[in-house]
């Protein structure tokens, strides 16, 4: 299954990319995002985005969210907007489940909460508009700031077998949410890692998400936590800020960098790194920390090419090796 992603305007749009609204493409999530490459964004303020997303019935049990009939996904579309701007979702219910869309980090009333508590859900079949606001950071009283909502977020069902959705997260049920600030550099390719329960996209190993990137593109990762288990995240061979954006702001930004980070029920960030920078081009591992956890399945490998596309030497091999592996929990 493939990610998609709601993006920006880019040049050169692939045969798969679609402009909503004016402001807002569809690319691939696990291979591509917005133009503008290395310049800052730009975006009107206070503009509204209509788009409208499918929840479909999958192969396997599972559900998934999705821009256009048959083609949920997952995860789901990555969603993203300005500071500033409005969203507004008309969620089509095609399945024969209650379900709804649930946010993180923007602004809704109760009618778009996605909640059975405030009544806001899809009945089977049933279309329902859901209402999600963003805004910059302002000045309050005492010299403080109130803090905007850019960030790496993400929305997941919250009314499929239980009141609080844990149905309709377990079988896929969820994706990524950006806000971005004016100013921020846009990515060459977006990747999103969802850790639920024992599975990275629902997946394990050797069938967990293969990402590719060429050497020196700029690769914005997406984590998101779901479940009940707990996990670390971890890239091999690159690092980032620990802040908002994974990028440090000067030589004096007080941000730690690191390469490994708790991703725990609920939780998400992102970060940008240029693939393969310091380090080369390769098959390199992502995976949970935890030990037990990527012997069980939680790994999988991020492929980064030759600059010009092709496979740098020995990263053939590495992947049949990883699709050979035993994947087998191990607890001590």
């Amino acid at each position: 299954m493939e990610d998609n992603v709601v993006s920006w305007p880019r040049k050169n749009v692939s045969r798969r990319s679609l402009v909503v609204g004016g402001a807002l493409g569809l690319t691939s999530a696990a291979g591509g995002a917005a133009a503008l490459r290395a310049e800052p964004a730009r975006a009107a303020a206070g503009a509204t985005r209509k788009i409208t997303i499918y929840a479909e019935a999958l192969p396997g049990g599972l559900f998934g969210y999705g821009l256009a009939p048959g083609k949920a996904t997952v995860p789901g579309p990555v969603l993203e907007m300005w500071e500033g701007d409005t969203l507004e979702i008309t969620l089509v219910n095609t399945t024969n489940q209650r379900l709804s869309i649930h946010p993180h980090g923007v602004d809704y009333s109760t009618d778009s909460d996605g909640s059975p508590l405030n009544d806001s859900f899809n009945k089977p079949g049933e279309t329902r508009t859901y209402v999600w606001r963003s805004r910059e950071m302002f000045a309050a009283e005492g010299r403080r700031f109130m803090p905007g909502s850019a960030g790496y977020w993400h929305y997941h069902d919250h009314a499929m077998g239980t009141d609080h959705g844990t149905g309709g997260v377990a079988k896929g049920l969820y994706g990524a949410l950006i806000v971005r600030r004016r100013g921020d550099i846009l990515p060459e390719k977006q990747f999103t890692v969802v850790f639920n329960d024992m599975m990275i996209n629902n997946r394990m190993a050797p069938d967990t998400p293969m990402f590719e990137a060429n050497l020196g593109q700029r690769v914005e990762w997406l984590a998101i936590g779901h479940g009940g288990t707990f996990h670390t995240f971890h890239l091999h061979a690159h690092r980032w800020a620990d802040n908002r954006t994974g990028m440090l702001e000067g030589p004096a930004d007080p941000a730690q960098v690191i390469d490994n980070k708790d991703l725990n029920p609920g939780s998400s960030f992102g970060f940008q790194v240029l693939a393969g920078e310091g380090v080369g081009p390769g098959a390199w591992m992502y995976h949970c920390h935890v030990q037990f956890h990527s012997d069980g399945g939680m790994a999988g490998i991020f492929l980064v090419r030759n600059a010009d596309g092709s496979m740098p030497p020995g990263a053939e091999e590495a992947i049949h090796r990883f699709q050979g592996h035993v994947h087998t929990a191990q607890h001590g």
